[in-house]
């Protein structure tokens, strides 16, 4: 059973560390518990079970660093691991942007545990599948879907005198339904801590219902569209953004933050002053663990409020050499939103297009945040403020700033890849030539 306590956790890491003869030693425990099942064509594919326990220790002496694993834990091995680290710090060379190992911290408990998703049976993935694959039956429309869940949790100590600890659940579903004739296909996704806040009907039919009305799309020509993307679509283009805040990059010029002449937008509005995009790991709807991989504590950090940049992240190392606080990446995204649903906006929208899903996605430049891909799963012609009928889908090239800066609505936000996105209306959004893939 890899699951250890806290207590189990600290009293195996104490004995790896007692083990260290290096100037400095931090060790990572982590653990798992999960099963997935997978289906295609209807049919159930694969299913199994996994659980895992790992230790990596990092030996430093001086500027020199040496990493090894391993998943025995027996004294003998326990020993070996931290022996092994050590021989590799000595044949390492000098890392210029090394830091000493943080003391003790204090961290927020955040509530990313539930019992209910950690007792997940077989049975539950199997109910799970027949839920997507009994109604694709019925419609002659066929299913792949793809559900794994799992309980896991990560502790690390140093010989500086910290240690974290946290355990978490999550569950991770999605489907695509594809119809008979091979023209019309539908997507959902869904991923919580709480099994119980999630209904693999419901989410299968809005997949079957959307396969269903994509069938024999229209082409309609490329250009530039008043484009609602649902969240799952917007969460492809703004993860660029909330990921892409680093301090480094700004300071350097290598970043949509950097300012031509030098310095950064730092404090500088960049977006549409409805935009508030920030990151806090004990928020219900998407918790996250309350300290990153170097063990710094993470908090409620604002990034983007109300259209202007608030915050950038920084490495220890890089805020170091600035003079700064070291502010911790994100764990998660959350983008304030409106109270309106997604069939408020499309009954306001004259003429447009929906867009379910956004995929390969690739980045033109990091420094405008231009990025490409394709739509796919479900893309509809809106017109009076009802959908009309399906259309081919599109590649398009859009920023992220851009499309934030020609805003027109925000709806209610859900929960999307553990980010919390409200569905997204923007005018002059960029379709550049048409895909025939469904």
């Amino acid at each position: 059973m890899p699951l250890l306590s806290k207590d189990e956790a600290r009293a195996l890491l104490e004995k790896v560390i007692g083990y260290s003869k290096a100037d400095a030693c931090e060790a990572n425990l982590n653990g798992s518990d999960g099963g997935n099942i997978r289906y295609a064509r209807n049919t159930v594919t694969t299913s199994g079970s996994e659980s895992n326990l790992s230790l990596a220790v990092q030996s430093s002496f001086g500027k020199k660093s040496g990493t090894a694993t391993i998943n025995e834990f027996d004294e003998a091995s326990l020993e070996k691991v931290v022996r092994r680290a050590e021989e590799l710090a000595r044949l390492a060379p000098e890392n210029p942007e090394y830091m000493p190992p943080l003391g003790p911290q204090e961290y927020v408990d955040t509530p990313t545990f539930v019992d209910d998703t950690a007792a997940i049976t077989p049975a539950y993935r199997a109910q799970v599948a027949a839920a997507s694959i009994r109604p694709a039956r019925e419609k002659n429309v066929t299913a792949a879907g793809f559900l794994q869940d799992n309980a896991r949790f990560s502790a690390m100590m140093n010989s500086a005198g910290l240690f974290a600890y946290n355990r978490s659940t999550g569950l991770d579903f999605s489907v695509t339904m594809r119809t008979e004739d091979g023209t019309g296909s539908g997507y959902v996704s869904r991923d919580y801590n709480d099994v119980r806040r999630f209904d693999a009907a419901r989410a299968s039919q809005i997949a079957l219902d959307k396969a269903v009305l994509s069938q024999e799309p229209r082409a309609v020509e490329p250009g530039k569209y008043t484009v609602i993307l649902e969240p799952e679509a917007a969460l492809g283009l703004l993860q660029g953004l909330m990921f892409s805040m680093g301090a480094r990059q700004a300071d350097e010029g290598r970043s949509f933050l950097a300012k031509a002449g030098g310095g950064t937008k730092l404090g500088e509005k960049i977006v549409d002053e409805r935009v508030t995009i920030f990151s806090d790991p004990t928020n219900p709807e998407v918790p996250t663990a309350g300290w990153t991989g170097d063990g710094r504590p993470r908090g409620r950090t604002v990034w983007i409020e109300n259209g202007v940049v608030k915050s950038m992240y920084y490495t220890r190392y890089w805020a170091e050499k600035q003079g700064v606080e070291a502010v911790t990446p994100p764990g998660n995204g959350i983008m304030e939103g409106g109270d309106a649903g997604l069939d408020a906006l499309i009954a306001d929208t004259r003429r447009g297009i929906l867009v379910t899903r956004l995929w390969y996605i690739r980045t033109v430049d990091p420094q405008t945040l231009l990025y490409t891909g394709l739509t796919r799963d479900g893309t509809f012609f809106i017109e009076n403020g009802q959908i009309r009928y399906p259309v081919k889908n599109f590649r398009f090239n859009e920023s992220p700033i851009i499309m934030l800066n020609n805003l027109e609505a925000l709806g209610r936000p859900m929960r999307v890849s553990g980010n919390l996105i409200p569905p997204v209306k923007v005018r002059d959004f960029t379709f550049t030539s048409l895909s025939d893939a469904v």
